[in-house]
């Protein structure tokens, strides 16, 4: 397709837009220096991002005479940005609103490419990654491996939830699903058969979700939703209708939210990191990512081996020995070759 090329009409009104974003912007953060600078703020208190909307972020306060209360706050120009899940220092002013001075240090950083390729936080100080796949649609051990080493790059602790259990019966690669499964326990990740639907397995995930701030991840049809709407009951998760829990604004097509399970640990969401993927990481990442991989690093006959079919390679070693998966070597070459093409697929 050719590209469109705009008229000069259009560039200025397309200029005129940005320039208008951009001042209005300028003004909002003028006014919060102003209300800091005034004496018009309460005292300094903790707090917790829980939704993010442009120059402005909802905050959940933490301490202070405010616990409990969400306020939605302008940050200091001098901050950087914020994401849904960062802890915050902020002071309440007269308007139901208030200003963020500080940000406290991220434990971990969830990231997704924007546009431009560039690696953008979407969400801070997760610790937990629950993988949901289900037997229809048919799960991709490729697709769950990449997941496993995105978990193991950001540090995150993975849980291999397998959602849908009661079409087990009627899958006719049920036996190798069951396996696929025993293989990852033996790998020392934790795994989960349940059913949304059913009910079946919800009370054991709420168990595995408490003391954790979670993030889903799956591919498309696997019951994401219905799983988290399981566990939040009374939540509707449509993005349209989270900043109405609020009452302001309902511009958050792509925004993440942060809620709490009643039984205990919170759980960041949206569309966007439900499905984010493996990019932007190294040879060296990709091979620590695949933990049975390290103890056989380091050992191959050639300090460059990409581990193909090189001889004295330590890991076909490990594979011919039966220490190492040749499903999960295949899921390994697969990803570094799309990795190699700039790709992100399975």
């Amino acid at each position: 397709m050719a590209k469109r090329h705009l008229t000069r009409r259009q560039s200025w009104r397309i200029q005129k837009i940005q320039d208008e974003r951009a001042a209005r912007a300028e003004r909002r953060a003028e006014k919060a220096e102003e209300s800091l600078e005034g004496g018009d703020l309460g005292p300094e208190q903790r707090g917790l991002v829980i939704a993010h909307f442009g120059v402005q972020v909802d905050v959940e306060a933490t301490s202070g005479e405010f616990a409990g209360q969400i306020r939605r706050c302008y940050r200091r120009a001098n901050l950087p940005s914020l994401v849904t899940g960062d802890q915050v220092v902020w002071r309440a002013d007269n308007q139901q609103g208030g200003v963020i001075v500080a940000q406290q240090p991220r434990q971990t950083e969830l990231c997704r490419p924007d546009q431009r390729g560039q690696l953008k936080p979407v969400a801070a100080n997760v610790d937990r990654l629950i993988i949901v796949f289900a037997p229809l649609p048919t799960p991709y051990t490729n697709l769950i491996d990449r997941y496993l080493v995105a978990a193991e790059q950001a540090g995150l602790e993975p849980l291999l939830v397998m959602n849908k259990s009661d079409l087990l019966a009627a899958a006719a690669d049920s036996a190798e699903l069951l396996h696929w499964l025993d293989d990852y326990s033996r790998l020392g990740y934790p795994t989960l058969l349940l059913s949304a639907g059913a009910g079946d397995g919800l009370d054991q995930l709420r168990s595995n979700l408490q003391g954790h701030t979670s993030v889903f991840v799956g591919q498309s049809g696997v019951g994401k939703s219905s799983l988290i709407n399981a566990l939040l009951p009374g939540q509707d998760l449509r993005v349209g209708a989270l900043s109405e829990s609020t009452g302001k604004g309902t511009h958050t097509t792509t925004t993440a939210r942060l809620f709490h399970f009643p039984d205990g640990g919170d759980l960041i969401d949206s569309p966007g990191i439900r499905e984010f993927g493996l990019t932007h990481i190294s040879h060296e990442e990709l091979l620590e990512g695949f933990i049975e991989f390290r103890p056989f690093l380091g050992h191959c006959r050639f300090r460059d081996c990409q581990h193909l079919h090189e001889p004295g390679c330590a890991l076909l070693q490990a594979v011919e020995n039966g220490d190492i998966s040749a499903v999960r070597m295949a899921s390994y070459r697969h990803i570094l070759s799309t990795l190699d093409d700039g790709a992100d697929s399975y």
